[in-house]
């Protein structure tokens, strides 16, 4: 049985987008965050790196603005999940993305495959879903409106996974804050994994506000912990396998 994977659900203040100096100063925000934070995986929001900029250059996993991050991650042994518009690598596609970042250097880890409103003007879909494999424990990742599709879930979920971890954005109107808090919870009740889901605090880009409250859900849908709706909420959480 692996020990406890410790996770924290993080929603940094997002500096305005558009700006030369957005990402370098999201990436100091981010790394100060996980040495704050304390746990082995920690969980940013979607376009936590740009903020909900459908027009923000698209990333690579090379780029030197990520170095202070990298090094964060080398110093807290921590593994950070944080979003950015990425390129293939000829530039001839662009994806809503999720890159994971270790002490080791940034990968890839997951492609959003559910676009919402206008951002299949720019980006792709990617058609299959992602798992991340961590101290002994799968990870299916997802990003905003992948977790209002039920069927992503039971798609990701029959790869075997622990915990369906979401990066998202919501807005703060009462549909919306019913919306994420019921997305994660029942998709971790369905599968009985625990849902883990990070989401943007504060103004993102072209939204104003966004709702704040990151939280993790058990897998039989008790509420473990959860932020509140300002920026630089942190909860950490111990997630178990379980018993059989």
């Amino acid at each position: 049985m692996p020990a406890p994977l410790t996770v924290a659900v993080a929603q940094p203040a997002c500096f305005e987008s558009g700006r030369p100096d957005t990402v370098t100063v999201n990436v100091e925000r981010h790394a100060a965050t996980v040495r704050a934070a304390g746990a082995r995986l920690v969980v940013f929001p979607e376009f936590s790196l740009t903020g909900y900029d459908l027009a923000a250059p698209a990333l690579t996993v090379d780029d030197a603005r990520l170095a202070p991050l990298v090094a964060a991650c080398a110093e807290t042994g921590s593994v950070a999940l944080v979003g950015a518009p990425v390129a293939d690598p000829d530039g001839r596609r662009e994806y809503i993305a999720t890159l994971a970042v270790s002490g080791e250097g940034v990968g890839l880890a997951c492609r959003k495959i559910h676009l919402h409103g206008q951002e299949g003007e720019r980006f792709t879909p990617a058609e299959e879903p992602s798992v991340l494999e961590l101290d002994g424990f799968r990870l299916g990742l997802a990003i905003c409106a992948d977790v209002a599709e039920p069927g992503h879930a039971a798609r990701t979920a029959a790869l075997g996974i622990d915990a369906y971890v979401a990066s998202a954005l919501y807005g703060d109107s009462e549909s919306q804050l019913e919306r994420r808090d019921g997305h994660t919870r029942e998709r971790a009740v369905t599968h009985g994994v625990w849902g883990v889901m990070s989401t943007g605090a504060g103004a993102s880009g072209e939204f104003a506000t966004t709702s704040g409250g990151s939280g993790v859900w058990a897998p039989d849908g008790t509420l473990v912990g959860q932020a509140g709706e300002e920026p630089g909420g942190i909860v950490r959480v111990e997630l178990r396998k379980p018993t059989a």
